[in-house]
C-alpha cells in the first residue's frame, strides 16, 4: 500500500511545520510564521514551491539582526562537535556526509576544528557553506577565502549560505507537497 502525500497548503498547522521546520537549521518558528501566511502563498505564478522559497526568504530578511544572528547560530559547525557526537539534523548529517566530511582523516579533521574555532572566534557564528557537490578541498578554501571577510560583509555571506542551503533542502522534498 503506497501512503500519499497532502499538498503543502492543505495539511493542518503540525504537518505543515513537520515539513519546513528544518528547511532552515532548527528554525520551527520560520515554519511557524510562514504558517500564517499560507493563503498567499497559492497564486505564485511559478508555483508553490517557489513562493514557499521566496516567502521563507523575505522572513528572513525582514527579520532584525539578532534574529537572524540567532539563525547563523542555529548552524553546526563543518565536521564539528555536533558531527562528532551524531548530533546533526539528517539534513545536515547528508549534505555534511555527501562532501566527505564524515570520513576526515586525523589531520583533516585537527585542521576542520581548528578552522572553524577561528571563524566563531572572529564572526561571533559559525562558518555556514552550502557543501552540496563541494568537495574537502573547496570546502577548505572557502574558509581561507572568507576568514579574511569583515564582519558585516561575511555576515551577509552566511545569510546568503544559508538561503542556498534552504533552496536545496526545498527541492529535495517529495514533489507531491507542491501540489502544482
Amino acid at each position: 500500500m503506497t501512503s500519499t502525500i497532502l499538498p503543502l497548503l492543505k495539511q493542518d498547522k503540525d504537518s505543515f511545520i513537520k515539513h519546513l521546520k528544518d528547511i532552515y537549521e532548527h528554525s520551527k518558528w520560520l515554519a511557524e510564521a510562514l504558517y500564517e501566511q499560507r493563503d498567499t502563498l497559492a497564486n505564485h505564478p511559478d508555483g508553490i514551491q517557489s513562493a514557499v522559497t521566496e516567502a521563507m526568504h523575505d522572513i528572513i530578511e525582514a527579520a532584525d539582526h539578532s534574529t537572524q544572528l540567532a539563525l547563523l547560530r542555529a548552524h553546526p559547525d563543518l565536521a564539528g562537535k555536533a558531527a562528532l557526537a551524531g548530533e546533526l539534523t539528517d539534513a545536515s548529517s547528508n549534505e555534511q556526509a555527501g562532501a566527505g566530511l564524515d570520513q576526515l582523516t586525523p589531520p583533516e579533521l585537527k585542521n576542520f576544528l581548528a578552522l572553524n574555532m577561528s571563524y566563531r572566534e572572529k564572526f561571533d557564528f559559525p562558518f555556514i557553506m552550502a557543501v552540496q557537490g563541494a568537495t574537502k578541498a573547496q570546502i577548505v578554501e572557502g574558509f581561507e577565502a572568507r576568514l579574511p571577510n569583515d564582519v558585516e560583509t561575511e555576515f551577509r555571506r552566511a545569510l546568503n549560505e544559508v538561503h542556498k542551503i534552504a533552496g536545496f533542502r526545498l527541492a529535495a522534498l517529495p514533489k507531491e507537497l507542491w501540489g502544482d
